[in-house]
């Protein structure tokens, strides 16, 4: 059986953002016990940095160890609203 509900993380790169974005946000999934009625995955869709200049999440891939930890702050602080969406579209769909 398919899962309900699925969240994709995209970024014109797939190489650090949106995979640490999955990764957090399937921690946050299994910490609400509901891992099982989501699938979490990310995608790239080419083109690297193109357009840099939109504000944005901070590169952790180009940077010291301070940019890859405010990269993760700032991913962790999005996932608790992220999970409260999720939480509530598969109790609407249950």
């Amino acid at each position: 059986m398919a899962s309900p509900y699925r969240v994709c993380f995209v970024r014109t790169g797939n190489i650090c953002r949106s995979p640490i974005a999955a990764s957090v946000f399937r921690a946050r999934l299994a910490e609400a016990g509901l891992d099982t009625l989501v699938e979490v995955d990310s995608a790239g869709t080419g083109g690297g940095h193109e357009g840099d200049g939109d504000l944005d999440v901070a590169d952790p891939c180009y940077g010291d160890l301070a940019g890859f930890e405010g990269c993760l702050e700032s991913v962790e602080a999005a996932s608790e609203g992220l999970l409260s969406t999720v939480r509530t579209a598969v109790e609407e769909a249950a």
